[in-house]
């Protein structure tokens, strides 16, 4: 379609150029033309470049295209076409752009310095676009102990719903700089918690395991793969300390998961005669001070 256009719109200007119109009237006539032709080349290079990349992204061979950096990809490639489709534009007109370029870049010079924080958080954003360290519905935590579900990414801040239902807006500069926690990434979104508790010496070590598998494989928020599993973990100060392992299929559901298993495993023990002791500590006196009269 759009060859066909430009061939009739050519065979137009080489027609008016025949016509004896005048100078201005021909001029006018034939940057006219071409501006037809210009918005038909823009028009058909934006629709291609939403068809390619939408392309590549569905195709596994293609690694540096994926599906959740085609919008960013998409739209820098428009933003590019329509620069050059702005300045062939000013051509057409016969004005010459290079005066507004320099003046564009001097403005651009006084906003940046202005703005410094601004556009710091949105290279950020493009940056967290790209790499996709995370994405919506991810539950992340980062290193100044924030931790919520994803629920926006935008070009300037990033929006943390809190497990007690309290949403935080993080600017992407601060994100792009600390360490994320996807609890949601990895190879399984599955979330692996730990339990950690005590018994007296002189307990069941074997019952003790045995009671806390059975009390992990009858949660129904612990998955049964991989199994739960529990570990032997050190000779205590005054207690053989255990810990249970499981994983569970969402991580916003750790605190609930925890809770659950530790009401459960202190009523077992209590039910089957498994102490769990506390620190005590025996006081010596080796001589008695003298009491004066």
């Amino acid at each position: 379609q759009p060859i066909r256009s430009t061939v009739f719109l050519f065979g137009l200007g080489v027609a008016v150029g025949h016509l004896g119109l005048g100078s201005t009237p021909t001029r006018l006539t034939i940057g006219a033309l071409e501006i037809i032709v210009l918005v038909t080349w823009t028009v058909f290079a934006v629709r291609l470049i939403g068809l390619a990349v939408g392309s590549m992204a569905a195709t596994p061979q293609v690694t540096f295209v994926v599906p959740r950096t085609e919008p960013l990809l998409t739209n820098v490639a428009r933003i590019l076409v329509f620069t050059a489709a702005i300045y062939a534009f000013f051509l057409i007109l016969g004005i010459q752009p290079t005066a507004w370029l320099a003046s564009a870049g001097v403005v651009g010079l006084a906003l940046g310095f202005a703005a410094q924080d601004t556009l710091s958080n949105l290279f950020a954003g493009i940056f967290i676009l790209a790499d996709a360290p995370y994405k919506l519905g991810d539950m992340i935590q980062l290193d100044g102990g924030d931790r919520g579900m994803v629920t926006h990414i935008g070009l300037r801040s990033t929006r943390l719903l809190r497990r007690d239902d309290i949403e935080v807006t993080l600017p992407n500069s601060i994100i792009a700089n600390a360490k994320i926690i996807n609890e949601s990434g990895g190879p399984s979104p599955k979330h692996r918690i730990a339990v950690a508790v005590g018994v007296a010496y002189g307990s069941d070590i074997d019952q003790v395991e045995a009671i806390l598998l059975s009390i992990a494989e009858a949660n129904p928020r612990v998955a049964d793969h991989p199994e739960p599993r529990v570990r032997f973990r050190q000779f205590g100060a005054s207690s053989l300390d255990f810990e249970l392992l499981g994983w569970i299929r969402d991580p916003r559901d750790r605190g609930l998961a925890k809770h659950e298993l530790h009401r459960t495993i202190y009523k077992r023990f209590s039910a089957e005669g498994v102490q769990i002791p506390f620190p005590q500590r025996d006081l010596w006196i080796k001589e008695m001070p003298s009491i004066q009269a």
